[in-house]
């Protein structure tokens, strides 16, 4: 019996629930005593680990609002929360009325923190002197570092730096830490550490001694060794009270971290090249106003440019003079400028960013791209000559010449005949899976894909008075398919979103309007520019005759962001490339299949994909593929450029080579029959999973980003996705790939019987649209 895939279970709104991208913290129990020892602590973080910027958990019983205040001008992403004091009255201690004994078990209330997947712990006596990202890779147990002890071997832990994972997170082991402290069968006066040691026994992951090393081990006066990254000034004597003799190198370390604010700016941003987007922010924007620096503004507004909020890119380089003769800021602000569509100003900016040798070729390719935008192709291809001639391998220049050149005629059609179709026409050598779309999408419309039935209207050019008379001469406008509610692989200010319509000409279009298989592509961590968006979607959709979402998590987001009276409007309408087989005129499966497994990862935001985990998924990667390679022969599937890095890197870190295969190079042929002969493909791309789905090939997804699992639970198949994330990658991958291969065929008819669920929804929404825009 065939199980209808229209209407999946409740929804999962969570992202992070949808890749299992771990959630991380740094946690700290803090009172007004131990405050300046936590901002010290604080800004020693940053400092000493700049490319690093978690949640921060502050636990408290009572912090002023000064107190408050100053927490938060040190770390951007601080979140305050209140223990329950009166929860550890119960337990038996060694001294019940020393204040400083009682709120030593404070920081117990960590283990009741549910919302994080690893959390480490920092006492606020700490200063944070080198690299801490081996903590954040951790992935099982509960770590620290033996506590020091001369001359005993006894194993205990010191808890003042605890790398907690989520199985200790729990209330049965909270249950534990209750019983043991109110029994009292614990040493009394180690407190919050006597119960760990009373109930691990012994049991938890040993740190390198570097990541809690404890001033007593420097008695003398003796120097911090040069590798230590925690240094823990346990003991009465803090160093914000004075110190204690003996200890006076120990106490300049972290004397060097009382800063004031704009110390910490400065020295922040001198602190290296790769610099959390967070911090830079945080801190780099009160140093641009306080100073007026050009050089810092122009990072601050390249960090928001990388984080999709141009808007703020442009906020922060208005508020400096930028000298003329300074070429990087003006061509970044160029970049900001058109990227929110004040394109005039931004190609002054960018002319005069020509000026210098180190930037003109970027400048002269973002000219380009303005200038094909708005439809000028001579222009374009003039300004990307220029930069081809300022710098012959420029990537981006030699992009913008391609697309002016080369352009084969077709034969058109009679307008009257013809539907527009807003589309992402990908480049050659573009991504493989986007390639396809726009001819899958037209598939659905009927064999006919050339332009005697369509005019294309690419979705990245500005929708002007020009396009808009063009679409209003045909007999209506299809838009899709793709990922195109994003905001950043070619962002504009007027809709915000893929299409760049302002929504003047938008609502002039008199055609009937259908939005056909549209993703709401978001990463796990990214945003758009809510209220740009909004509008746009809004008017989009209450102009739309037919609003078609490719998966229901996109519907969940979609309808989120819209007034109840037009939820209905928005319905679900399966990516054509995941029926495939029923579009293709005249498809034949494939009487024999090749003995391989194809396997794809991709790179674009990387950050947002792996997190501190790319160490860990390529190792589980190189596990996986000799694995696999007792069942198939694996070969790596590069639907870009950019995903050849996975054969790399195996080989440079791993020595595990694989064979590739440049789909990028492929017609749209050659791509459908590449899939539909292989036994299984595993991919990390949405279309490295729904095109070989649709030719009828068994998939399991990497996940790496929320749409991926939005599309195996529309097919009721989750089980045929995989986190990036997942603690046993490399076995969970492998154990899956093998039972879909034991009984290939049993496999491959699921896969058809999904498929044909898919359908069926196609078929039905295709009669509403012949009602819309006609046979």
């Amino acid at each position: 019996m065939t199980t209808s895939i229209s209407a999946p279970a409740a929804p999962v709104t969570d992202a992070s629930a949808l890749t299992g991208k771990r959630r991380i913290a740094f946690a700290s129990f803090v009172d007004e005593n131990y405050l300046p020892g936590f901002l010290v602590l604080l800004r020693s973080l940053a400092l000493s680990n700049p490319d690093v910027c978690e949640d921060f958990l502050v636990l408290h019983d009572d912090l002023r609002p000064a107190s408050v205040a100053a927490i938060r001008a040190l770390h951007p992403r601080v979140r305050f929360r209140r223990v329950d004091a009166g929860h550890y009255d119960s337990y038996v201690k060694g001294d019940q009325d020393n204040y400083l004994v009682r709120k030593a078990y404070f920081i117990l209330d960590v283990f009741r923190i549910r919302d994080y997947d690893t959390v480490i712990t920092l006492d606020t006596d700490m200063v944070v002197l080198g690299p801490i990202g081996e903590l954040l890779a951790m992935r099982h147990g509960l770590g620290a570092v033996p506590q020091f002890f001369y001359g005993d071997k006894t194993r205990m832990l010191n808890s003042g730096l605890l790398v907690i994972q989520k199985e200790y997170l729990t209330d049965t082991f909270c249950a534990k830490i209750d019983a043991i402290g109110r029994s009292g069968t614990y040493e009394l006066d180690k407190h919050d550490q006597g119960i760990l040691n009373a109930l691990l026994d012994g049991d938890f992951v040993d740190l390198d001694p570097k990541y809690n090393f404890v001033k007593r081990r420097l008695s003398g006066d003796l120097p911090v060794p040069e590798d230590t990254a925690v240094l823990h000034f346990t003991g009465r004597h803090k160093p914000w009270q004075g110190g204690e003799a003996g200890y006076g190198l120990a106490q300049e370390r972290w004397a060097a971290f009382e800063l004031t604010d704009a110390e910490l700016h400065a020295a922040y941003l001198e602190a290296g090249d790769t610099l959390h987007h967070d911090l830079l922010v945080h801190y780099g924007t009160p140093h641009v106003e306080r100073t007026g620096d050009v050089d810092t503004a122009r990072k601050v507004a390249l960090a928001h440019i990388g984080a999709g909020d141009y808007q703020a890119a442009v906020d922060i380089l208005e508020r400096v003079h930028l000298p003329i003769d300074e070429a990087w800021p003006h061509e970044v602000y160029g970049h900001a400028l058109m990227s929110v569509s004040r394109y005039d100003e931004a190609t002054a900016q960018l002319l005069l960013a020509t000026a210098a040798p180190n930037r003109a070729a970027t400048a002269f390719a973002r000219l380009a791209q303005i200038s094909w935008v708005h439809g000028d192709d001579d222009r374009a291809r003039a300004h990307a000559t220029s930069g081809l001639t300022v710098d012959p391998t420029h990537r981006a220049s030699r992009i913008w010449h391609q697309r002016t050149v080369g352009v084969p005629a077709q034969p058109a059609g009679r307008p009257e005949d013809q539907l527009a179709h807003v589309a992402f026409y990908m480049d050659r050598q573009g991504n493989a899976g986007d390639k396809l779309l726009p001819e899958s999408v037209r598939l659905a419309f009927g064999p006919d894909t050339t332009s005697r039935r369509w005019h294309s209207v690419h979705a990245h050019r500005l929708f002007d008075e020009a396009a808009l008379e063009r679409v209003n001469t045909r007999k209506g406008l299809v838009i899709g398919g793709g990922g195109l509610f994003i905001p950043d692989t070619m962002p504009n200010g007027n809709s915000a979103w893929q299409w760049n319509v302002p929504d003047e000409l938008l609502g002039r279009i008199d055609v009937p309007i259908a939005v056909y298989a549209v993703g709401f592509n978001a990463f796990d961590g990214q945003s758009y520019r809510a209220e740009r968006f909004r509008a746009s979607l809004r008017l989009l959709v209450e102009r739309s005759s037919f609003f078609g979402l490719r998966n229901h998590g996109s519907i969940e987001k979609v309808r989120a962001m819209l007034p109840a009276h037009l939820h209905d409007k928005v319905r679900f309408q399966p990516c054509p490339t995941t029926v495939t087989r029923q579009l293709v005129d005249g498809w034949r499966d494939p009487a024999t299949r090749e003995d391989t497994i194809l396997l794809n990862a991709a790179y674009d935001r990387a950050g947002l994909r792996f997190g501190h985990d790319y160490g860990y998924f390529l190792a589980q990667m190189a596990k996986a593929v000799k694995d696999l390679g007792a069942l198939a022969e694996v070969k790596c599937a590069a639907h870009s450029l950019d995903d050849e890095k996975l054969a790399f890197d195996l080989r440079r870190e791993h020595g595990v080579s694989l064979p590739v295969i440049p789909m990028y190079d492929f017609d749209n042929d050659e791509i459908r029959d590449l899939y539909a002969r292989t036994k299984l493909v595993i991919g990390m791309r949405g279309h490295a999973g729904m095109i070989p789905f649709g030719c009828g090939t068994p998939i399991i997804s990497l996940i790496s980003h929320p749409k991926m699992a939005y599309f195996l639970r529309d097919i009721d198949r989750p089980e045929w996705g995989v986190s990036v994330h997942d603690r046993n990658l490399a076995d969970v991958l492998v154990e899956r790939s093998r039972d879909l291969l034991a009984d290939h065929d049993r496999t491959v008819a699921d896969v058809h019987g999904r498929q044909q669920e898919l359908w069926k929804t196609t078929e039905a929404n295709a009669a509403d649209l012949r009602a819309v825009l006609g046979g």
